[in-house]
């Protein structure tokens, strides 16, 4: 083990060992502000596949404990979630203990209690090492968002690889968010309508103001729905259900029963796909195939910002500016709607290589 100090220790592609042996997340020491010198990396008998790569037996385990699982945000979360579930649908015997951090935000912290009766228990961090039984499989995934592969593959692909799967032992179908459609769903009061969600966790993920109004419009026109979403939009077939949705229990209903979404690179999108609802998604720092390659209903929008390509997050003024040019230069004639698109393929949001320009690629205002 590896002593660190307070900057390496927050940004450790792992979870840390306190000085008084108890298994701790780098989040949870951020958000309070702790001091994170003395904190070492987890010991070797810990598995993690960004220290070194290996291949699980699951056929073997019983009990599997997901330490510092799948981060804390609701996007990275669900997509987590459906990688163990695909190893689940495997290996039907395995139970999961996933260790999260206490702090995470709660509406993140649901979903877990959503799916663990399809998987198992829920421990809150920290923990005593050796709480964890030195003879059951432990997986250390924490603070992904500093592990190099995180950047570099498909999430779905690195969440596999990081539980010592190989991601192309794993059908197209199985990385999909179906996990989701065995969740009970609230019942909502409502006419059909279509739904739009522009806000991702970060503002450069986040689909701007100016042109919130035309896509409600060419929404509205192109499905013929009254059109519901999440912040104010000024457009008289538009209704603001921000004010209904006042967890993530509602937030998941809203999407489940929409006839059709609108959204950025957010949690929206990995909703939408567990519930089958026909999407058309706008990525602007981060490839479609990297977050969604394998969704069968959603056509996505891809901007040529290569000075943002990477970036997990940014409010920074130049990067929302850049950021406005693009939607505003966007021809929103040439918008791209699921039902335009071949469903049938299990891979509808690919890679500019392998989708239509149409769906992936801006083109200039005429």
């Amino acid at each position: 083990m590896t002593t660190l100090d307070d900057v390496h220790a927050l940004t450790h592609a792992g979870s840390l060992l306190s000085p008084g042996g108890e298994i701790v997340a780098p989040y949870d020491l951020e958000v309070a502000h702790a001091d994170a010198s003395g904190f070492a990396d987890l010991p070797a008998n810990i598995l993690n596949a960004g220290r070194e790569a290996f291949d699980a037996d699951y056929a073997r385990a019983r009990r599997v404990h997901l330490v510092n699982a799948f981060g804390v945000t609701l996007g990275d979360s669900i997509i987590g979630l459906s990688a163990l579930f695909a190893v689940k649908r495997r290996h039907p015997h395995l139970r999961f203990t996933i260790y999260r951090p206490a702090r995470a935000p709660r509406y993140v912290q649901r979903i877990y209690a959503l799916a663990a009766p399809g998987f198992g228990d829920i421990v809150d961090l920290p923990v005593p090492l050796v709480s964890l039984p030195a003879n059951e499989l432990r997986i250390d995934i924490g603070n992904q968002l500093f592990w190099p592969r995180f950047a570099s593959m498909p999430m779905i692909d690195f969440f596999l690889w990081a539980m010592g799967i190989a991601p192309d032992s794993i059908a197209a179908g199985d990385n999909r968010n179906r996990w989701l459609a065995d969740v009970p769903l609230r019942a909502i009061e409502s006419e059909p309508y279509a739904l739009f969600c522009p806000d991702a966790s970060t503002p450069v993920r986040s689909i701007p103001t100016l042109v919130r109004a035309r896509i409600v419009a060419r929404l509205a026109d192109e499905t013929g729905l009254p059109v519901l979403g999440f912040g104010a939009v000024d457009h008289p077939r538009y209704r603001d259900i921000a004010p209904l949705s006042r967890d993530t229990d509602d937030f998941l209903a809203w999407i489940g029963h929409a006839r059709y979404l609108v959204t950025a690179d957010s949690a929206a999108l990995h909703i939408a796909d567990g519930f089958d609802v026909p999407t058309t998604a706008f990525f602007t720092t981060i490839p479609a195939f990297m977050r969604a390659r394998d969704y069968a209903n959603c056509v996505a929008v891809e901007f040529a910002l290569p000075h943002l390509q990477g970036i997990h997050a940014s409010a920074r003024p130049a990067d929302l500016d850049a950021l406005e040019r693009a939607y505003r230069d966007y021809d929103w004639r040439a918008m791209p709607f699921a039902r335009e698109a071949s469903i049938s393929s299990s891979s509808a949001c690919r890679s500019p290589e392998t989708t239509a320009a149409a769906h992936t690629a801006p083109r200039p205002s005429r």
